[in-house]
Order: structure tokens, then C-alpha cells, then sequence
């Protein structure tokens, strides 16, 4: 009997699926900050002279439509109108951000070693369109906090920070770099999640519910590339994949929880401004 031929549209649909959930979240994440916007401008209005007239206003403002993460982001921090929500909000906020920027600086420093920069192609370039995500994250993040009258965090989680700096010095190979990068990504899919329950409005459950996939969906990239490595099949990091050649591992490496965990959630006042 010959071999037998593995047909590979299934893995083709499913990364077509993985670059589909990305950009539905990237609108999203757009629609729950215009939507942040529009609830925090009506009731700025509202405790204005001229409430009637932003009122009558109101429906023109339904159909724009913000483009992409960045767009949302240049129209809130337009706006210094104080939004009805909690200290813990603004600190759930403040606190991702903290998060996103301690990722973006990690991956930035890993596109930089020679190891990563002249290695495996489809590593370097995860790595490039991660940071890219990751800063659109902290943008969007941010762009909520300050619209909630809050301040913008720049700089990264403390807890992890601290994780990051004992870590790099360590750091030797791509099997190095993919490892703190999975710690990383964990906990912010983790604490997104748990923010889903913790925030006091609709429109910041659904930003924070939107970002946590993405996280999600690289730390499984990242447990499947581990997987590789550490099988001494780096070859087979690539994009097509040989589905052929792949260990029967490599379809649920990357899930090993039926559920997303939280119990590693960062609290929200880890990465909040003092």
C-alpha cells in the first residue's frame, strides 16, 4: 500500500479561520470603543445646558464608522468628557496596558537577537504581527482609560516586568524566547477574561472580551511552535505546514484547557497608575 496522502484544505480553512478571528476582533475592539465613546459623550451631555441638542445630534454619530483600532483610539483622546464608571474600571484598564506594553517590549527585543532576526522566517514574522497586535491593544486600552478620565499607562506590569528582566538574561534560544513569550500571552488572556467580569459596563466587557481571544490564539501559536522545538522539527515551522510530517500532537497541543483558566489573572490594580 502506498502512502497515504494527507489532504490539507482542512488546515488551510483553519488558518484562514485564525486570520478571520483576528480581524473581527480588531472590529470589535473598534465598535466597543465607539460605542465607550458615544455612552460617556451622552452623559457628559446630559449634565450639560446643551443636552437636548447633543441629543438631537445623536443620530449621525450611529452610522460612522471608526477604521481599525487606531482610528477608534485618535477620535477618544479628542474627548475629555469624564465617563460613569468605577476607579476599578480605569485600574482594569490602566493595567492591561501595562500588559500589552511589557509584551510589545519583549517581542521587540526578541525580533532583535540574531538567533531570531536570521533564524526561522515564520517565527520572526509571528513575532513582528504580534507586536503590531499588541500595540493596538495598548492603544485601545489606554484610549478607554483616558476617556474614563483616567491617565494613560506607559509603562509595563511591575510583577512581570520584574519576571521578564531574571528571564532575558537566560534567554539563548528561539525555544527561550517562546517560553517567556507563552507567559506573557497567558496572563493576558487570562486577566482579560476575568476583566470581562470585573468592569461595570457593556461596552468594556465587550473590549475586553474581544482582545482576550487574540491572546489566546497566540499563546496556542506559541504552545504549537514549543511542541516543534522541543521535537527537534523546527523545520516544520512554516507556513504552508507539511501537515504530513507534523507529530498527531500537534492538533491539541496547543489547547490544553477546555476552558480558559483565570486563576492567574493579574489583579487590577497590579499595572495601574500610582
Amino acid at each position: 500500500m502506498g502512502a497515504e496522502r494527507i489532504d490539507t484544505r482542512l488546515l488551510e480553512e483553519l488558518t484562514e479561520q485564525s486570520q478571520d478571528l483576528n480581524s473581527d476582533a480588531v472590529r470589535i475592539t473598534a465598535e466597543a470603543l465607539e460605542d465607550f465613546t458615544e455612552v460617556t459623550r451622552d452623559e457628559a451631555a446630559s449634565a450639560s445646558p446643551s443636552a437636548s441638542d447633543a441629543r438631537s445630534r445623536r443620530w449621525w454619530r450611529r452610522g460612522s464608522t471608526v477604521a481599525g483600532v487606531a482610528g477608534a483610539a485618535a477620535l477618544l483622546t479628542q474627548m475629555r468628557a469624564v465617563a460613569a464608571t468605577t476607579s476599578d474600571d480605569i485600574m482594569a484598564l490602566q493595567t492591561a496596558a501595562s500588559i500589552e506594553n511589557l509584551a510589545i517590549s519583549v517581542y521587540r527585543t526578541a525580533a532583535g537577537l540574531p538567533f531570531i532576526k536570521d533564524g526561522n522566517k515564520t517565527v520572526a514574522a509571528f513575532i513582528a504581527k504580534t507586536t503590531t497586535q499588541h500595540q493596538a491593544h495598548a492603544q485601545a486600552f489606554n484610549a478607554a482609560a483616558t476617556q474614563a478620565g483616567g491617565k494613560a499607562q506607559s509603562g509595563p506590569d511591575p510583577k512581570y516586568a520584574a519576571v521578564v528582566k531574571k528571564a532575558l538574561p537566560s534567554i539563548k534560544t528561539p525555544a527561550d524566547v517562546v517560553a517567556l513569550a507563552i507567559t506573557l500571552e497567558d496572563v493576558a488572556a487570562q486577566t482579560y477574561a476575568k476583566n470581562v467580569g470585573q468592569v461595570s459596563s457593556n461596552e468594556l466587557r465587550k473590549l475586553f472580551a474581544s482582545v482576550a481571544p487574540v491572546e489566546a490564539q497566540h499563546r496556542a501559536t506559541l504552545l504549537a511552535v514549543q511542541a516543534l522545538l522541543a521535537g527537534n522539527l523546527g523545520d516544520l515551522i512554516a507556513i504552508p505546514t507539511n501537515a504530513a510530517k507534523l507529530p498527531a500532537a500537534a492538533g491539541s497541543v496547543g489547547f490544553p484547557d477546555a476552558f480558559y483558566p483565570t486563576k492567574s489573572a493579574s489583579p487590577i490594580t497590579e499595572g495601574a497608575v500610582k
